[in-house]
């Protein structure tokens, strides 16, 4: 059967792949072909290559409350958390609709990571009991839908590091057990399969690690061991999925005992963090300050060798939006609506 009617499938597919990504939903839904054709790789890839994908940028963000004056006083009342999308070609901002099974708020302090149209959640607590758990959610952009995957196996563990390969695989390592136990363990997801694998555990305990992919390889930074309860250390381990093998540990990853949660791989082919005030390069080539605008950064999301700076804006004040280019270094403020302006935990660059 023709994709449409009358034309040859490959000018049917040319049409497609020019839908709107708010699109998706509806085309998909019109037959099975079209469906089909939507939730294919390939679909995904001739955008990219026609030149028609979009990369947006989704965050962990908390409900942003205008009658309240950020700093002036220690909140009672626990944030509730939500997923925003910002889509930088066009400066949108949306909230995307919620986890069936969380309607008034996301688990607190899950992990997110890109895969294809893919947006996976992992584990978190409970924002009502705060009790940890090894849900996965996914949320697929082309079908605007939600469903639940396969728990991750083993103990629960919550503050772990967790990183996409972008394509099929999502790796998480590290964090710590109900009992407080720093862990080494590590696994991977099949997100096509909705499997998980387990890998070799890591030379070290980390618990509150960060986790990135650099260069083809998954890394888990810094964190500390069940005994060092809370002082950060400075190593990483590289985990090579060609191999199936953790490489050695990388004793100065981090040049400085420190909380890794902003490392992000730039896209430029460094690693970068924010650090006192700049935002810096892993290998030393680079230094920036941060802008006047900005208090401090408590995250950064790699996009297409740009990072994305999320942080404070000044007492009293929401959270603001800074842009750096990584090839000239240069700032861009973003704007950012007052209902968007809360605290971000987390975040992803999705290509679309």
């Amino acid at each position: 059967m023709d994709l449409i009617p009358g034309l040859p499938n490959d000018i049917g597919l040319d049409c497609l792949i020019r839908l709107p990504i708010d699109r998706f939903a509806a085309a998909a839904s019109v037959c099975r072909s079209w469906k089909s054709q939507i939730e294919l790789p390939h679909f995904r890839s001739r955008r990219k290559s026609a030149g028609l994908s979009r990369r947006i940028i989704v965050m962990v963000q908390s409900q942003f409350d205008p009658t309240k004056k950020h700093g002036l006083r220690k909140y009672t009342a626990t944030p509730v958390y939500r997923l925003t999308v910002y889509e930088p070609s066009t400066g949108d901002w949306a909230q995307l609709p919620p986890i069936p099974e969380f309607p008034d708020g996301l688990p607190l302090f899950c992990r997110i990571a890109a895969v294809g149209y893919n947006l996976v959640v992992v584990g978190g607590l409970n924002p009502v009991s705060w009790e940890a758990s090894n849900s996965v959610f996914i949320y697929n952009f082309a079908a605007a839908t939600w469903r639940r995957a396969a728990d991750m196996p083993g103990p629960t563990r919550s503050f772990f590091g967790c990183a996409s390969d972008g394509d099929r695989r999502v790796l998480v390592a590290g964090g710590h057990d109900n009992e407080k136990n720093a862990l080494r363990s590590a696994m991977a997801y099949d997100v096509a399969d909705d499997r998980w694998v387990p890998l070799a555990d890591m030379a070290d305990e980390r618990d509150e690690c960060e986790a990135a992919f650099h260069r083809g390889k998954f890394y888990a930074i810094g964190g500390y061991s069940t005994q060092m309860q809370g002082q950060f250390g400075k190593s990483a381990e590289a985990f090579d999925p060609s191999t199936w093998q953790w490489e050695g540990i990388r004793d100065e990853f981090l040049g400085d005992d420190t909380c890794p949660r902003t490392c992000v791989d730039g896209g430029d082919g460094l690693m970068h963090m924010y650090r006192d005030g700049e935002v810096v390069a892993l290998d030393y080539s680079s230094r920036v300050k941060i802008p006047n605008g900005m208090d401090g950064v408590g995250c950064l999301i790699g996009c297409d060798g740009r990072l994305l700076a999320v942080g404070s804006a000044g007492y009293g004040k929401g959270h603001g939006v800074y842009v750096l280019d990584l090839d000239d270094y240069t700032w861009t403020k973003t704007e950012v609506p007052e209902e968007y302006s809360g605290h971000v935990q987390s975040g992803c660059c999705l290509e679309i």
